[in-house]
Formats: structure tokens, C-alpha cells, sequence
């Protein structure tokens, strides 16, 4: 690249992406063939365009200090939008505090420059548009974000619960449509040359870890790490944790079990139970359970790199405050993960740490939501 200066605290995925988008820029459009120094571009076409913008931006990627205040710009926007979805859960003052005091979420944005940023900001439009009922402008958002990192995956679940129970099936099923050609015409420029390239790099699922990396599960050794029975693990895992959530908390506005949901899909309710149902599908509801979904997701999760913290930091006081617990022990658990976080490069300590929090903020939002319903319902008829 043409004399790209760094400073040291920063270069460690920037050179990279702005590696790959020059030879976007100089007519590459095969994924298997973009690289960078960190290895090939694995993300999917969204992270392209945006830092191909920032590429024109920055003179090349060169001007650092423009890139920062532009993610500092988005900091700030992430940050007013979290808020904003807060309020509209009525999350109490005293939590708030917790959203500007993280160390390392202002490095993930500011320093680092990482992608996860914009995937994070979009996630969290998203969660307030669905808080408003601008399903389809939130279905835009959530899409967007998922084609910058395939990491928001984790909240889909939850999306179509809510959007199920919101909108009905029929419509739920057009969102779902709105986000599948969403990510067709962005890709389209790679998809045109090359669709089994692309799908095979922007959303690998068997990608392999490096176990150097990993901040949450350094402390069961790397044999143990890198084995495919560990692997399976987790993933089954998830799958309980989702099957859980999904039967006893996400489905309450329903009323319905699991095959009862699926048989509302091809047998949708009346128009006036479906308005019923929709009512309580609640601001509170919708951001509860799009974080749920992805908080479980995790401790499930084979390695957490440092920027996955921007998908955690916002979302833990919310969770901690509506897990039930006091004040005092809220603001200790977000320090113990705080802390962790900051742990570089982790220790046995500090995984144990990081898997410790969120495992207990899971259980712990289970158990506090357990009679949401009741207090759902109260809160509607005083509306």
C-alpha cells in the first residue's frame, strides 16, 4: 500500500480492511482473492461499502485522525440511539452511568476502528425502530448490520419472535423477504462473479479459532478448546438455551407453546386477537429479548474476540437491571466484566471471569423476567 501511517494502537485490523478495499477499488470482486496482512476478507458486503467510503474519506486510509473522530462520531451515535431504547423500556437513571464508563469500548470504537461499530450501531436502530413499530425500517437496520458481521446472527431468533407475534406471520414472513434481498443487493457485485466465493467467506461457519485469541475460554486449555466435541458442546448448549428462552419467556405475549407458534404461522389469528397479541409485544419486550438472544449466544460462543465487547458492554446493564438484582451487585458484576475485558491478552483469570458474568446475567435474566407477563399487562392498561 502507498505509505499508510499508523499509529501502533491502532493498526491492528485497519491496515487490513484498507488493504482489501484497495484491491476492491482496483476492480477485485472474486472473495476468495481479497486479502489483507491479518489473512482473507471474512466479512460480508455491508463492511465493504462502508469502509470503501472510509477509504475515500481518509485519503486511502492514511488519514487516521480523520478515521477516529469519524468513529468517535459514531460512538457518540451509538450511544444516544442506546439511550434512547432505555428510555423506552423505562430503565431507571441510576443505570445509565454504566453506559459511557467503559475503558474498552471507547478503544473498540475510537482506537481500533473496528467493523463491529457500525454492526453494533445498526443492531441497536434496529431494537428502537422495533420498539416504535417501524418494523420495516428495523428490518432495514437489523439486515444492514448483519451484512457487516455475520455476529448478529445471534439475535435473528429473537427478531423473528418478535416480529411473529408483532405483525403477524404473513407480514413477518415480508420482513424476513425485505432482509434476504436486502443482502442480495449489496452483495450483488460479488454475488454476480462469484456467489459460492462469497457465502464460502462472508459467512463461514466452520471457520477455525485461534486459540491465542480467545478472551472467554482460555481457561479449559487449548486441546480442549480446539477439539470438535467441545465445539458441539456449546453449540448444543445454545440450542437449550434458546429452546428455553423461547418456550418460556419470548412466547408469553402468544400465550402459545413452541408447535402452537408454528401452527400460527399457517393458521394465523383473527385480526382482533392479532391486535391483542401485537399490544404486548412491548418496548421492554423487544429489547429484552433481542439482547437475551444474543447474551445467550455468548458464553455458547467457541472464541470471543476483543471488539465482541461492543455487542456486550451496552447490553449488560440492561440485562443486569432487569435480571432483578440490587443496585449494588448490578454495578459489581459490570465492573468484574469490565475488568476482564480489559485483561490484555486474557489469562485463565480473566476468562474464567468473562464466561463467570455472563453465564450468571443469563441465568439471571431468566429467572428476573419470569413474571414479565403480569407486569406487561399492568403496564399496558395503565397506557
Amino acid at each position: 500500500m502507498r505509505n499508510l501511517i499508523l499509529r501502533p494502537d491502532t493498526e491492528i485490523d485497519w491496515r487490513a480492511y484498507m488493504e482489501q478495499i484497495e484491491q476492491y477499488v482496483g476492480g477485485e470482486r472474486d472473495y476468495v482473492k481479497i486479502r489483507g496482512g491479518t489473512g482473507p476478507l471474512v466479512y460480508p458486503a455491508a463492511h465493504v461499502h462502508i469502509y470503501h467510503a472510509l477509504y475515500s474519506l481518509t485519503s486511502q486510509g492514511r488519514d487516521i485522525q480523520l478515521a477516529q473522530i469519524i468513529f468517535a462520531l459514531i460512538y457518540l451515535t451509538t450511544l444516544v440511539v442506546v439511550m434512547a431504547c432505555y428510555r423506552q423500556a423505562r430503565v431507571p437513571p441510576y443505570v445509565f452511568p454504566l453506559l459511557v464508563l467503559s475503558k474498552r469500548l471507547h478503544s473498540i470504537f475510537v482506537l481500533r476502528c473496528f467493523n463491529d461499530c457500525f454492526a453494533v450501531l445498526s443492531l441497536w436502530i434496529a431494537i428502537y425502530c422495533y420498539q416504535k413499530r417501524a418494523w420495516t425500517l428495523g428490518s432495514i437496520a437489523y439486515s444492514w448490520g448483519l451484512g457487516v458481521k455475520m455476529s448478529l446472527l445471534l439475535a435473528l431468533p429473537a427478531v423473528g419472535v418478535v416480529l411473529l407475534q408483532a405483525i403477524g406471520a404473513n407480514r413477518a414472513l415480508k420482513q424476513a423477504l425485505l432482509m434476504g434481498q436486502l443482502q442480495v443487493v449489496i452483495a450483488w457485485p460479488f454475488l454476480s462473479i462469484n456467489a459460492r466465493s462469497y457465502f464460502s467467506r462472508a459467512f463461514e461457519f466452520t471457520r477455525q479459532f485461534l486459540f491465542k485469541w480467545t478472551v472467554n475460554w482460555r481457561f479449559v486449555g487449548e486441546d480442549v478448546f480446539l477439539s470438535k466435541s467441545f465445539s458441539i458442546t456449546l453449540l448444543a448448549a445454545h440450542a437449550i438455551l434458546l429452546a428455553l428462552f423461547a418456550s418460556t419467556r419470548w412466547l408469553e405475549p402468544s400465550k402459545r407453546s413452541i408447535p402452537e407458534v408454528f401452527r400460527m404461522i399457517f393458521d394465523p389469528p383473527a385480526a382482533q386477537a392479532q391486535q391483542e397479541l401485537s399490544r404486548r409485544v412491548t418496548p421492554r419486550f423487544v429489547i429484552t429479548t433481542i439482547l437475551t438472544a444474543n447474551a445467550a449466544g455468548m458464553p455458547c460462543a467457541r472464541s470471543l474476540h476483543y471488539q465482541f465487547y461492543s455487542l456486550i458492554a451496552w447490553a449488560t446493564p440492561f440485562l443486569l437491571w432487569r435480571a432483578g438484582f440490587h443496585p449494588v451487585l448490578q454495578f459489581a458484576l459490570w465492573a468484574m466484566q469490565e475488568w476482564a475485558w480489559n485483561v490484555y491478552p486474557s489469562t485463565d483469570s480473566s476468562s474464567k471471569i468473562v464466561v463467570g458474568v455472563l453465564a450468571v446475567t443469563v441465568a439471571g435474566i431468566w429467572v428476573g423476567t419470569r413474571n414479565d407477563n403480569k407486569q406487561e399487562a399492568q403496564h399496558s392498561h395503565f397506557e
